[in-house]
């Protein structure tokens, strides 16, 4: 049986920042098709640890897609990313996944950027609002609006989005505006250097701080939702409570890592899950009556980050949303 591991924390967050952009070039310009030899000096090393060397603006996850897509040929043969090269082999990459958001249709939709400057855009996302197309959902969402407000964004993957909230949850996500910032955020976020802090309001009364170590998967039965089962990636939550109520707390959540909905499936699998989460909340009662909270109790409260051009440490912070802020009144018994 998997448990979640508590244990006792510093809450300090770290100021030092892994990434120091050294890994690629924003000279690295190469037009697809390209058609190179691996260098010598490449030789041992594996097949998509040498595409990340010679195409350093795109992530490496990126470039393993090309490979498993078959958009990459060594010697004329389609091979696995995990494939040794040894140097002077012929390589031809030809992605047939470069940006292309054609099909997304740019509209008028009201966002509030906190923050734009030429290497990203900080978004306060309104609950409701969903991120990125899919699941049916066509139009109406973030990326569909950031397309209008910022035209050059067409020309990146997924729009220069580099993490997603989930569309009841509100507060800040980080976009990109270029390639190579887009491919530093996401390695900033692969090495877990970036700072992400929620607020959630939890039903019960949790440990007053510690850290869920759980791994996290698609649920067994429900395909929709996600779940603590073995096997699945590994999953860090540290949290601590700020406030206790009857029935309730509030509670700030760091993520380490940043799996689907890891906030929601972690709190739950501790016993506590989020007051008005329809999704994991089971047959957990709300408390103190507040089963009437129409969304789920989190809000991405702060975000931090080095940019990726600069290499300054930046760190924004978003006020409570009003139904959030008027749940904890509630809670407190002040209306």
């Amino acid at each position: 049986m998997i448990t979640a591991k508590l244990r006792t924390m510093s809450w300090a967050i770290e100021d030092a920042f892994v990434n120091d952009g050294a890994d690629y070039s924003s000279e690295d310009s190469s037009a697809f098709p390209a058609e190179l030899t691996i260098p010598i000096d490449f030789g041992g090393l594996r097949l998509d640890q040498a595409l990340a060397r010679l195409f350093p603006r795109h992530s490496r996850s990126r470039v393993q897609t090309w490979v498993r897509e078959g958009w990459v040929t060594l010697n004329d043969q389609t091979v696995d990313p995990k494939r040794k090269v040894w140097g002077g082999e012929r390589l031809r990459v030809a992605p047939d996944d470069e940006p292309d958001r054609n099909g997304d249709e740019a509209e008028d939709i009201a966002l509030e950027v906190v923050h734009e400057d030429l290497g990203l855009i900080v978004i306060d996302k309104p609950v409701g609002l969903v991120v990125h197309p899919g699941n049916g959902v066509t139009r109406g969402t973030l990326l569909n609006g950031l397309l209008h407000r910022f035209p050059e964004l067409r020309g990146l993957p997924r729009a220069g989005i580099v993490h997603r909230l989930d569309k009841d949850t509100s507060g800040l996500l980080v976009v990109a505006r270029t390639l190579e910032a887009q491919t530093d955020l996401v390695r900033q976020l692969q090495s877990r250097t970036v700072k992400r802090v929620y607020l959630a309001v939890v039903n019960g009364h949790p440990p007053m701080q510690g850290t869920i170590d759980a791994p996290i998967g698609r649920h067994p039965y429900h395909r929709t939702r996600m779940a603590v089962i073995e096997g699945g990636r590994d999953a860090r939550t540290h949290f601590q409570v700020l406030e206790r109520f009857d029935g309730a707390a509030l509670v700030e959540c760091r993520l380490e890592t940043g799996r689907t909905h890891q906030i929601r499936v972690h709190l739950t699998h501790l016993g506590h899950p989020l007051v008005g989460d329809a999704t994991y909340r089971r047959r957990t009662p709300s408390a103190s009556g507040l089963a009437d909270f129409s969304r789920q109790a989190l809000h991405a409260h702060q975000l931090a980050l080095v940019h990726p051009l600069s290499r300054l440490p930046m760190e924004w912070t978003s006020p409570l949303p009003a139904d959030f802020a008027d749940l904890l009144r509630r809670l407190r018994g002040e209306g």
